[in-house]
C-alpha cells in the first residue's frame, strides 16, 4: 500500500510539472506574458511636427525644442518628437489639414492662415481689441477656446495657443497718418486684410515666410505684424519705418495633434503631454513674443536705423473708427452660422479687460 501511495504521488507530480510550460514553477506568471506587458508599458511612441518657423526663430529654439525635451523627461523616454521647422514638411496654410490627415503628427502654425476655417477663433483678432501685450492675448486666447470648445476644432488634440499681442506697420516709407497710408501695398493675413482695405491701404495675402523677399523686390511697400518680425524674419533691413499700431492685430498660433495618434496613446502618456503643454504654456509660450518683441526693437533701432513712430491720440481715433464696423460684420456672420456673435465678441473684450 505505501509503495502504491509512493507510485502515486510521483505520477502526480510528473504531470503537473509535465503541463507547466519548462522553468516555471505551479503559480508563476508566464515569462512572456510578462516579458509582453513590460514591453508594452515601456513603448517609444515617435512623432513629427511641422512648422513654418526659421530654424533659428524663437518658436523653434525657445519653444518647441524645450518642450520636445520636456516631455521626452517626464516620458522617461516614450514620447519622442522630431521638428521639422521652415515648411520642410508642410507649408504654413496647409499645417492644421497636414494634422488631420496625418502627413505630420502635430503642427505648429496661425488659425488666420486659412480664413473662414475656423469662424468662432477670429473673435480674438478682431481689430479694435486692445491687448497689453503677448501674455495677456495668449491667455484670453487660451482661456476663451477652453471655455468656448468651438466644433471647429475638435477634428485635433489641440495642445495649446499663443499670440502675438499688438502688431505694428513697417514700411518703407513713413505712414504718420491716414493720407500716408492710403493706397500702400501692405502684406498682410487673416482680418487684418480687411482692417487695412477700410484704412484706404492695399492688402496683399501671403505668409510670413513671403513678406521679406516681397519687400525686397518692391512688391509690397511694408507688412503688419508683430514687432519680432524685423529681428526674427530680418525684415528691419527691408523696411524703415516702424508706425504703432496696437488697435489692428493680433495673431493666434496653435500646437496642435492628430487626433488618432492622440487616442492611441496610454493614458498615462496622455496626462503627461498634458502636464507638460500646461506649464510651457504659462511658462513659455504664453509670453513669447513679449521677449522676442523687445529684442527685436533694440536691435531695428540700433542697427538698421529703424524709426518709429507715434500716432497721435487724434490720428489714432480716426482709424480706429473706421475699422469698428469689423466687429459688427463678424457678429452679423456668427449669427448667419448659428453662433452667438454677441456672446463670443462679450466674452473675449471681457477676458482681453481681465488681462
Amino acid at each position: 500500500m505505501k509503495k502504491l501511495l509512493l507510485f502515486g504521488l510521483v505520477i502526480f507530480l510528473v504531470v503537473v510539472v509535465g503541463c507547466s510550460p519548462a522553468g516555471q514553477e505551479t503559480g508563476d506568471t508566464d515569462p512572456q506574458v510578462a516579458e509582453e506587458n513590460g514591453a508594452a508599458a515601456e513603448e517609444v511612441y515617435e512623432f513629427t511636427l511641422a512648422h513654418f518657423f526659421p530654424a533659428g526663430h524663437a518658436a523653434e529654439t525657445e519653444l518647441i525644442q524645450p518642450w520636445i525635451a520636456a516631455l521626452d523627461e517626464a516620458s522617461g523616454g516614450r514620447i519622442k518628437i522630431t521638428s521639422y521647422p521652415g515648411e520642410t514638411l508642410i507649408k504654413a496654410p496647409d499645417i492644421y489639414e497636414g494634422v488631420i490627415s496625418g502627413i505630420a503628427d502635430f503642427g505648429l502654425s496661425a488659425f488666420f492662415y486659412t480664413r473662414g476655417r475656423f469662424p468662432v477663433l477670429e473673435a480674438f483678432e478682431l481689430p479694435g481689441v486692445i491687448f497689453e501685450n503677448s501674455y495677456s492675448a495668449s491667455k484670453v486666447a487660451w482661456e476663451g477656446i477652453k471655455a468656448l470648445e468651438p466644433d471647429e476644432i475638435q477634428d485635433t488634440r489641440l495642445m495649446y495657443v499663443l499670440a502675438t499681442g499688438p502688431g505694428d506697420l513697417f514700411t518703407t516709407e513713413p505712414v504718420r497718418n491716414l493720407e500716408d497710408l492710403k493706397g500702400m501695398k501692405i502684406r498682410a493675413a487673416g482680418l487684418s486684410a480687411d482692417s487695412l482695405a477700410l484704412l484706404g491701404a492695399v492688402p496683399e495675402a501671403m505668409p510670413q515666410p513671403e513678406a521679406y523677399e516681397a519687400l525686397a523686390r518692391g512688391l509690397v511697400e511694408g507688412n503688419l505684424a508683430p514687432v519680432e518680425v524685423l529681428q526674427g524674419w530680418r525684415q528691419a533691413e527691408v523696411t524703415n519705418y516702424l508706425t504703432r499700431t496696437p488697435f489692428l492685430y493680433n495673431a493666434v498660433f496653435f500646437v496642435t495633434m492628430n487626433k488618432q495618434k492622440w487616442e492611441a496613446l496610454p493614458a498615462d502618456l496622455q496626462d503627461i503631454m498634458m502636464d507638460v503643454n500646461e506649464r510651457f504654456f504659462e511658462e513659455v509660450a504664453a509670453g513669447l513674443w513679449d521677449v522676442q518683441n523687445e529684442k527685436a526693437l533694440q536691435w531695428a533701432v540700433e542697427e538698421t536705423g529703424q524709426e518709429v513712430i507715434e500716432l497721435t491720440p487724434e490720428e489714432m481715433a480716426r482709424w480706429i473708427s473706421l475699422i469698428e464696423p469689423i466687429q459688427e460684420d463678424f457678429v452679423i456672420r456668427m449669427d448667419q452660422l448659428g453662433f452667438p456673435g454677441e456672446e463670443i465678441l462679450a466674452a473675449v473684450k471681457q477676458l482681453a479687460e481681465q488681462y
